[in-house]
């Protein structure tokens, strides 16, 4: 898409000779020499040998003739990959859109100078484009400059763009099947579409533009970039969440990651739809949400571990008071009685930051019924988990972990990583009393989400953590274009919450939906 909407089973190789099952030892009359390995090992002249005739080859097993293609294949897409050009393409484009940026550069400050800054920034885009079109026209009779009512129109929304938007940006963020916006300098823009990343078909004048476009996103929460401070984490006003990095420790100049917030909320019935979950998976998170069940949500980067966030919230009660707690304001809970608190960074001097720890410590105090945090990464564990085991059932998390096990091995990390002095046997107790269940979530290579795992926290058995796995992803097999195939299996285990889904009317269902 361009800046103006233009867009420019596996299992043993078939036929390849087996070993048997190995039998016991048996006495009896030798073989004779001239036998051929006996049932347990393939005959010799199945198996090619090294320096083999070309006509041997020919008459091979041609099971083995297909495992030998396969294998060439494989290489050959190996030594494809290694010849590809390590370079990344860049976003500059040219035609049209190039010749509309030229005209933009000499239109500007003409334009500026006729406008009055204050009086724009009062009106939306469509108010502005109606008081642009005659002093464009204006400017353009001046550089004695003839465009036709195509030209016209995009040179307007460029400018409008650039004076109340993010400029080469706006065009990325309407789009809506771009999950991902990644600029990596002014000469190259990279977004994701449907789990697969592309080039995309903008350009930033130069490193001052794109540097002018990560400072306007930060100021508009508080939030400031510089050399002093090259690290920023901000967010849209629809709710995206942006980090900037600029020089110097950025080499290639200053770099854009933008996760783009769905306009459309996503519930668990859509994960259904997609593919991302079964039907019972789906039953079982809705009883643990409305059950107060306190659930971890885990998973990689991009894994969409804030959107099953954003799904699980929509079980709450209207009733429950609901506190988030962010770096970066992202959660868009539908409760009417919810309340996001943000982090915040340290001034030039270095003084009045604001932890999660520090919220979540005040959050204990403005009477909660649940705490969410967007995502853990140190001691906030530790009180995280404290609140959960005092009265504010039905708290949730995210955090960064590739399996359930290793979740709960992150957990214990992140509460020994503070001022904490206790024993790991304790801190593995404490997460095993407050921790009910753990939904994992991952990003498949061909660009798909899916909840491969659903784990209950039991208790503890010894200095181990005890859990069970109810729900697994499995994967069977993959299509010629490259899709995974895979089965949600139940593992028919009781679930050990049912106690607690019973005091909510809605052990039943839990039963049903895990058997």
């Amino acid at each position: 898409m361009s800046a103006f909407g233009r867009r420019s089973g596996p299992g043993a190789t078939p036929g390849r000779p087996a070993f048997g099952v190995a039998r016991p030892m048996q006495g009896g009359p030798s073989r004779p020499s001239d036998q051929t390995g006996g049932d347990q090992f393939p005959p010799l002249h199945d198996v090619p040998l090294p320096g083999a005739s070309q006509a041997s080859a020919d008459t091979a097993d041609p099971g083995a003739s297909m495992g030998s293609q396969s294998v060439g294949e494989a290489m050959a897409r190996l030594t494809d990959r290694q010849n590809q050009s390590g370079d990344a393409g860049s976003s500059r484009v040219e035609g049209f859109e190039a010749s509309i940026h030229r005209i933009k550069e000499q239109v500007l400050p003409r334009l500026l100078e006729r406008v009055d800054p204050e009086a724009a920034a009062t009106l939306n885009k469509d108010e502005l484009a109606e008081e642009f079109r005659p002093i464009i026209g204006e400017v353009l009779a001046e550089l004695k400059l003839t465009l036709n009512r195509r030209e016209q129109f995009a040179l307007e929304k460029v400018l409008v763009d650039e004076l109340l938007g993010l400029g080469p940006l706006e065009e990325l963020l309407s789009d809506s099947a771009i999950s991902d916006i990644m600029v990596n300098g002014p000469d190259q823009t990279f977004v994701e579409r449907k789990g697969k990343l592309e080039l995309a078909n903008i350009q930033f004048r130069d490193e001052e533009h794109l540097f002018q476009i990560a400072q306007r996103i930060c100021n508009s929460v508080g939030r400031r970039v510089d050399q002093t401070t090259p690290l920023a984490d901000a967010r849209l006003k629809d709710g995206s969440r942006v980090n900037v990095i600029v020089p110097p420790l950025s080499l290639k100049g200053t770099a854009i990651s933008i996760r783009k917030f769905s306009d459309k909320p996503i519930t668990l019935d859509m994960y259904v739809g997609f593919g991302s979950m079964s039907q019972q998976m789906c039953t079982m998170l809705k009883v643990a949400g409305a059950s107060r069940f306190n659930i971890v949500i885990s998973g990689g980067t991009g894994s969409g571990k804030t959107t099953m966030l954003n799904a699980l919230s929509k079980m709450i009660d209207p009733g429950e008071r609901v506190l988030t707690i962010e770096d970066a304001a992202e959660l868009r809970l539908q409760q009417p009685h919810w309340l996001p608190l943000e982090t915040r960074p340290p001034n030039l001097e270095g003084q009045g930051e604001i932890t999660i720890r520090d919220l979540v410590k005040n959050a204990l105090r403005m009477r909660p019924d649940r705490i969410i945090l967007g995502e853990i990464r140190g001691s906030e564990c530790f009180d995280l988990l404290s609140a959960m085991n005092t009265g504010h059932d039905g708290s949730m998390c995210t955090l960064h972990s590739n399996s359930p096990r290793e979740c709960l091995g992150r957990m214990e990390n992140m509460v020994m990583m503070g001022d904490i002095k206790i024993p790991k046997e304790a801190i593995s107790r404490q997460i095993a009393d407050s921790v009910d269940l753990i939904v994992q979530v991952k990003r498949l290579r061909d660009g798909s989400r899916r909840v491969t795992n659903i784990t209950e926290v039991i208790g503890m058995e010894g200095p181990v953590i005890v859990t069970q796995e109810l729900f697994k992803f499995e994967y069977l097999d993959e299509t010629a274009d490259g899709k995974i195939i895979g089965e949600y299996r139940s593992m028919g285990l009781r679930p050990y919450t049912l106690e607690k889904a019973r005091a909510f009317g809605f052990d039943q269902a839990l039963l049903e939906a895990c058997l």
